[in-house]
Protein backbone atom coordinates (compact mmCIF):
# COMPACT_ATOMS: atom_id res chain seq x y z
CA UNK A 1 0.00 0.00 0.00
CA UNK A 2 1.45 2.99 -0.80
CA UNK A 3 1.30 6.40 1.44
CA UNK A 4 -1.36 8.13 -0.83
CA UNK A 5 -3.88 4.81 0.05
CA UNK A 6 -3.26 5.08 3.89
CA UNK A 7 -4.19 8.67 3.56
CA UNK A 8 -7.08 8.33 1.75
CA UNK A 9 -8.52 5.40 3.63
CA UNK A 10 -7.36 6.94 6.94
CA UNK A 11 -8.22 10.38 6.32
CA UNK A 12 -5.90 13.08 6.88
CA UNK A 13 -3.82 13.64 10.33
CA UNK A 14 -5.37 15.90 12.56
CA UNK A 15 -2.96 19.28 12.60
CA UNK A 16 -2.18 18.93 16.13
CA UNK A 17 -0.14 15.45 15.27
CA UNK A 18 1.54 16.54 12.41
CA UNK A 19 2.60 20.07 14.29
CA UNK A 20 3.84 17.53 17.05
CA UNK A 21 5.87 15.44 14.16
CA UNK A 22 7.59 18.43 13.22
CA UNK A 23 8.28 19.52 16.43
CA UNK A 24 10.16 16.22 17.33
CA UNK A 25 12.01 16.37 14.00
CA UNK A 26 13.15 19.80 14.71
CA UNK A 27 14.34 18.72 18.11
CA UNK A 28 16.73 15.88 16.64
CA UNK A 29 18.04 18.26 14.28
CA UNK A 30 19.06 20.87 16.51
CA UNK A 31 20.42 18.17 18.97
CA UNK A 32 22.48 16.66 16.51
CA UNK A 33 23.55 20.39 15.11
CA UNK A 34 24.23 21.49 18.38
CA UNK A 35 26.74 17.75 19.37
CA UNK A 36 28.43 18.96 15.81
CA UNK A 37 29.05 23.06 16.89
CA UNK A 38 32.33 21.97 18.97
CA UNK A 39 34.12 20.46 16.44
CA UNK A 40 33.67 23.92 14.20
CA UNK A 41 36.08 26.40 14.05
CA UNK A 42 35.90 30.03 15.14
CA UNK A 43 34.93 31.46 11.35
CA UNK A 44 32.91 28.74 10.50
CA UNK A 45 30.97 29.32 13.82
CA UNK A 46 30.60 33.06 13.19
CA UNK A 47 29.37 32.68 10.19
CA UNK A 48 26.33 30.03 10.88
CA UNK A 49 25.97 32.66 14.06
CA UNK A 50 25.47 35.24 11.37
CA UNK A 51 23.16 33.06 9.13
CA UNK A 52 20.90 31.53 12.24
CA UNK A 53 20.35 35.65 13.04
CA UNK A 54 19.33 36.57 9.41
CA UNK A 55 17.03 33.50 9.55
CA UNK A 56 15.41 34.79 12.52
CA UNK A 57 14.79 37.83 11.04
CA UNK A 58 12.90 36.90 8.36
CA UNK A 59 10.78 34.59 10.19
CA UNK A 60 9.75 37.28 12.28
CA UNK A 61 8.97 39.45 9.19
CA UNK A 62 6.86 36.83 7.87
CA UNK A 63 5.24 36.91 11.24
CA UNK A 64 4.63 40.15 11.09
CA UNK A 65 3.54 40.69 7.39
CA UNK A 66 0.81 37.82 8.59
CA UNK A 67 -0.32 39.45 11.35
CA UNK A 68 -0.63 42.74 9.42
CA UNK A 69 -2.96 41.12 7.27
CA UNK A 70 -4.93 38.21 8.62
CA UNK A 71 -7.61 36.13 6.65
CA UNK A 72 -10.55 36.74 8.13
CA UNK A 73 -14.60 35.01 8.05
CA UNK A 74 -17.38 36.98 7.47
CA UNK A 75 -21.08 36.36 9.31
CA UNK A 76 -22.07 34.53 6.32
CA UNK A 77 -18.86 32.49 5.56
CA UNK A 78 -16.94 34.62 3.28
CA UNK A 79 -13.24 35.14 3.24
CA UNK A 80 -12.27 38.61 4.10
CA UNK A 81 -9.00 39.38 3.27
CA UNK A 82 -6.87 41.99 4.36
CA UNK A 83 -8.41 45.53 5.50
CA UNK A 84 -11.80 44.57 3.11
CA UNK A 85 -12.75 43.12 6.34
CA UNK A 86 -13.12 46.00 8.24
CA UNK A 87 -13.19 50.03 7.99
CA UNK A 88 -14.87 52.23 5.61
CA UNK A 89 -14.61 50.02 2.26
CA UNK A 90 -16.95 47.28 4.06
CA UNK A 91 -19.39 50.33 4.26
CA UNK A 92 -18.89 51.85 0.88
CA UNK A 93 -19.26 47.91 -0.88
CA UNK A 94 -22.16 46.99 1.03
CA UNK A 95 -24.35 50.68 0.33
CA UNK A 96 -23.21 50.52 -3.46
CA UNK A 97 -26.28 48.35 -4.50
CA UNK A 98 -28.30 49.90 -2.52
CA UNK A 99 -27.62 53.06 -4.72
CA UNK A 100 -27.19 51.12 -7.99
CA UNK A 101 -30.69 50.00 -7.33
CA UNK A 102 -32.28 53.21 -6.03
CA UNK A 103 -30.54 54.91 -9.53
CA UNK A 104 -32.02 51.55 -11.35
CA UNK A 105 -35.90 52.24 -10.23
CA UNK A 106 -35.50 55.85 -10.77
CA UNK A 107 -34.37 55.37 -14.59
CA UNK A 108 -37.00 52.50 -15.08
CA UNK A 109 -39.59 55.44 -13.99
CA UNK A 110 -38.74 57.90 -15.93
CA UNK A 111 -38.41 55.44 -19.26
CA UNK A 112 -42.75 54.65 -17.84
CA UNK A 113 -43.22 58.35 -17.62
CA UNK A 114 -41.76 59.03 -21.37
CA UNK A 115 -43.84 56.18 -22.82
CA UNK A 116 -47.19 57.21 -21.19
CA UNK A 117 -46.33 60.91 -22.11
CA UNK A 118 -45.05 59.82 -25.78
CA UNK A 119 -48.49 57.48 -26.33
CA UNK A 120 -50.75 60.18 -24.98
CA UNK A 121 -49.37 62.54 -27.50
CA UNK A 122 -50.14 59.67 -30.71
CA UNK A 123 -53.20 59.57 -29.18
CA UNK A 124 -53.55 63.43 -29.39
CA UNK A 125 -52.45 64.01 -32.83
CA UNK A 126 -54.51 61.67 -33.78
CA UNK A 127 -57.74 63.51 -32.22
CA UNK A 128 -56.19 66.75 -33.99
CA UNK A 129 -55.70 65.38 -37.24
CA UNK A 130 -58.92 64.31 -37.78
CA UNK A 131 -62.04 65.81 -39.19
CA UNK A 132 -64.52 65.33 -36.27
CA UNK A 133 -66.31 68.13 -34.97
CA UNK A 134 -65.26 70.08 -31.55
CA UNK A 135 -69.18 68.79 -30.24
CA UNK A 136 -67.30 65.19 -30.73
CA UNK A 137 -65.41 65.23 -28.12
CA UNK A 138 -68.04 66.50 -25.36
CA UNK A 139 -70.10 63.37 -26.50
CA UNK A 140 -70.64 60.92 -23.67
CA UNK A 141 -69.84 57.67 -25.87
CA UNK A 142 -66.98 59.27 -27.61
CA UNK A 143 -65.22 58.61 -24.40
CA UNK A 144 -66.18 55.12 -24.26
CA UNK A 145 -65.15 54.92 -28.17
CA UNK A 146 -61.37 56.09 -27.19
CA UNK A 147 -61.25 53.09 -24.67
CA UNK A 148 -62.10 50.25 -26.85
CA UNK A 149 -59.40 49.00 -28.66
CA UNK A 150 -58.89 49.69 -32.42
CA UNK A 151 -59.83 46.89 -34.89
Amino acid sequence: MNQNHLRSAFGTPPQAALDAVQARFALRVTAKLTERSADLGPDLTERLRFAREKALERARAVRTAETASPVGVSRNGAAVLGQWGSGWWLKAASVLPVFALAAGLFLIQRWQDNTQISTAAEVDAALLADDLPPRAYSDAGFAEFLKTPGE
